[in-house]
């Protein structure tokens, strides 16, 4: 496969008045394959990218997207998109709140074409800073497709929790819950920085899975890893 893409920005900065920094952007990309047929291309274009001086932010863009389908694949349960070309446009509305503020929220909505049809997506995240030490987000995404070959509807929620018992030694905790695969999934990390080139990582996953009359344990797994840097 060969990926031709580009990129060009620019960034404006007003004298006075509430927006701190004005970012457009412009980013095309093609996907060939090896016979140089195109298989997919997008065009991401950002007009309107505002940071303020409070440190919030809003945004919209614009993305034309196509996609050469060779085979025909199923995106969602009994939904199949079959084999041929598409063409459509996604639009994204984004703003957010300033990261340094205790409570903290950002809201995306992408809308507009999809395949054959049109996908609306909803993604809110959230997050709590009650001390220094401690993070607590919330995360859900919610997706709405309407398609030739059918409908879908996709939730995902979650839950993350992050501690920093000092600079050397942290602990965080996701929770999500996915509505498609009906199943809940916990990741807990431990870093803990031994020495200025060495840390540990403890990686602990369980994910268990909704039955019709019960949960059930789908798989655990624990990952311990070792980095150390040797410099020369």
């Amino acid at each position: 496969m060969h990926l031709i893409s580009g990129q060009t920005d620019n960034r404006t900065r007003p004298a006075g008045g509430p927006i701190q920094e004005l970012f457009h952007q412009f980013s095309p990309s093609l996907a060939l394959d090896l016979s140089g047929e195109w298989e997919s291309y997008r065009v991401f274009f950002a007009p309107v990218n505002w940071q303020f001086r409070s440190g919030d932010r809003f945004e919209f863009n614009a993305n034309p997207t196509g996609e050469r389908l060779v085979t025909p694949f199923e995106i969602a349960d009994g939904v199949v998109i079959p084999s041929g070309s598409y063409h459509w446009r996604r639009y994204r509305l984004e703003a957010g709140t300033a990261q340094k503020r205790r409570l903290y929220t950002q809201v995306t909505w992408w809308f507009g074409g999809f395949y054959d049809g049109d996908l609306d997506q909803i993604v809110w995240t959230g997050a709590w800073n009650p001390m220094p030490l401690l993070t607590v987000e919330f995360t859900g995404e919610r997706n709405v497709a309407r398609l030739t070959a059918g409908r879908f509807t996709q939730t995902l929620l979650g839950n993350r929790l992050r501690v920093n018992v000092s600079p050397d030694l942290s602990l965080a905790s996701y929770v999500q819950y996915d509505t498609d695969s009906d199943s809940v999934g916990v990741n807990t990390r431990l870093r803990w920085t031994l020495l200025p080139v060495a840390d540990l990582f403890v990686v602990y996953n369980h994910n268990v899975q909704s039955l019709p009359e019960r949960w059930e344990l789908d798989s655990n797994q624990l990952l311990i890893k070792l980095q150390y840097a040797w410099r020369l």
